[in-house]
């Protein structure tokens, strides 16, 4: 029996190769914005333009970051000559369609630049939420909640326990258990090398248990 009722996935680095564009972008923002490379590179995928710009530039009011991420933006929009699909996305397309499994796309772009990767990837998913559709982005559940939403099933069916919906209200860090530790182990002390063992001592029978000796007679 299925467990699940949509397949929810991500842009970049799942069904589009744009890790090369999006270095690119990041990098030539930091040399315009005097960001040391070191500092951007760890943390250019995977986030919002804005979340991004408050870790780098934690000086910069509001404007300040909605004016650097829209330049940054600005870099990514045409840079397109080496996105394609990833290795593989097509076949997962096709056998999702096979199983007449609903999809969606959930990414932190915005829907320009969502619409051209995947213009150049060749792929038109049939619901797509970009970071303009949720009050609160990745790694907040509430862009998958909405995907879910738009595909008619909403959290309530998704799979209890696994899924995200036993997940989704408790944030970005609901989803890992907190691991007891582990009880320390009483270790015996290595025996000396050359010390002979002591033998197991007896354990001595009551007294009244013991029976007298009896005294010869002759």
């Amino acid at each position: 029996m299925r467990r699940f009722g949509a397949v929810l996935l991500d842009m970049d680095g799942t069904l589009v190769d744009s890790d090369a564009a999006v270095e690119r972008a990041w990098l030539a923002w930091a040399a315009e914005a005097a960001v040391p490379a070191e500092r951007i590179i760890p943390i250019m995928h995977g986030n919002p333009a804005p979340t991004t710009i408050r870790v780098v530039r934690p000086g910069l009011d509001e404007a300040g970051v909605t004016r650097a991420a829209a330049r940054q933006l600005e870099l990514q929009y045409t840079d397109l000559d080496d996105v394609v699909a990833t290795p593989g996305a097509a076949r997962l397309l096709v056998a999702l369609k096979e199983l007449d499994l609903p999809w969606a796309v959930v990414t932190s772009a915005d829907r320009r630049l969502a619409a051209a990767r995947l213009g150049a990837a060749g792929i038109d998913p049939p619901v797509l939420v970009t970071v303009e559709d949720t009050p609160r982005g990745k790694p907040f559940p509430d862009p998958y909640l909405e995907a879910a939403a738009r595909l008619g099933g909403g959290a309530g069916r998704l799979p209890r326990g696994r899924g995200l919906a036993a997940r989704a209200r408790r944030g970005p860090r609901g989803g890992r258990r907190r691991r007891r530790p582990a009880r320390a182990r009483r270790r015996r002390a290595p025996r000396r090398p050359g010390r002979p063992r002591r033998p197991p001592a007896r354990r001595q029978k009551s007294s009244s248990n013991v029976t007298a000796p009896v005294t010869p007679t002759w």
